[in-house]
């Protein structure tokens, strides 16, 4: 029985099961000695052996219901031919930018898949029966603002002026990704996978109408091929900082299950989505480094906000580095009643 995957299909537990955003990362021990031993983040993510240990990391050490794929959104730019690298304290970059440089001008490699999709492999086999095994990719709007600007930002101007300036270069931008994750995210089911998330880190910068072109579209398409590529396996998507545009990506997307970040009222969430549709989510990061009671009262907000309903308990974006182990371990105790 794996209670995670269980409550992705809509039945509802008593005790929700537990995984957490990038609960294989820096906030672990372990993890910073394996990288400081292996090198960089990229080397990290596409050593095979490596990026499995650092997956199966956080289950021995909590006993997680899921393990979340160690990867990242930005895979499948760099194997659309753009180059990635991870700089010493500065966020991903990619080049060249699509800003000034034609989509065209890329060479894909789809070679650059394969070391994620034998760490699948190698976690897959290794997982223990009760745990769920999670894919990812980014959504194609997030992966367009770091293909078209080259780098992260704080309001994704660039990318949201070049959505206007020229929509139908864009939305060649944002077919071509969605394609690619398609694949991507399928050949992650093939070798093992048993769910997967859509990560819209930027969705919350869009204005309705462009919530609805570049986010709901093109997240409907790619989870409408992948139901009917493997039916039965659940699709996570997290538009992150969505608000009340949630309500139109739940109805309209098609997703399995919808995350919320840590700025949505679970409360609201609840009344608010269609009535059995799971949640995930949605305690405060920064609730959890702060511990105390502080983290008890944002566990028992959102335990009570979704107790009537098929409910993930998890974080409302990605567990940050700073992180006290002894807090994560009193979190599962409290959400698990031990």
């Amino acid at each position: 029985m794996r209670p995670l995957l269980q409550v992705l299909k809509g039945e509802r537990a008593a005790v929700p099961p537990v995984w957490l955003m990038r609960q294989a990362g820096r906030y672990l021990p372990e993890y910073r000695a394996l990288r400081a031993d292996k090198g960089g983040f990229l080397a990290l993510a596409t050593d095979s052996p490596s990026a499995a240990e650092i997956t199966m990391q956080p289950i021995r050490r909590f006993g997680f219901d899921g393990a979340i794929l160690f990867s990242d959104i930005l895979i499948v730019p760099w194997a659309l031919g753009q180059d990635l690298r991870f700089g010493v304290g500065e966020g991903p970059r990619l080049a060249p930018a699509l800003v000034d440089h034609a989509l065209a001008s890329l060479v894909p490699d789809a070679t650059r898949y394969e070391p994620v999709y034998e760490t699948v492999r190698l976690v897959a086999a290794a997982l223990p029966q009760e745990t769920t095994f999670l894919g990812f990719a980014g959504s194609p709007w997030t992966v367009a603002t770091y293909m078209v600007a080259g780098a992260g930002s704080r309001d994704q101007h660039e990318t949201r002026r070049y959505a206007y300036r020229d929509p139908d270069a864009f939305a060649l931008i944002i077919d071509t990704i969605a394609d690619a994750t398609i694949a991507y995210l399928s050949r992650q089911i093939e070798c093992g996978v048993m769910a997967v998330q859509l990560f819209d880190s930027w969705s919350g910068s869009l204005s309705p109408a462009q919530f609805e072109r570049w986010v709901i579209a093109p997240n409907a398409r790619i989870i409408a091929a992948l139901h009917e590529r493997h039916p039965g396996v659940p699709v996570i998507g997290f538009p992150k900082g969505a608000g009340g545009k949630l309500i139109a990506y739940a109805q309209q997307t098609g997703a399995d299950a919808i995350g919320i970040d840590e700025t949505v009222d679970p409360a609201w969430a609840n009344a608010a989505l269609p009535r059995h549709l799971p949640v995930q989510g949605n305690l405060d990061p920064l609730a959890l480094i702060a511990g105390g009671a502080e983290l008890d009262a944002g566990i028992d907000r959102v335990l009570r906000a979704f107790a009537d309903r098929p409910h993930v308990f998890n974080l409302g974006h990605g567990i940050l580095p700073d992180t006290p182990i002894a807090h994560v371990e009193r979190l599962l105790a409290r959400v698990r009643g031990m």
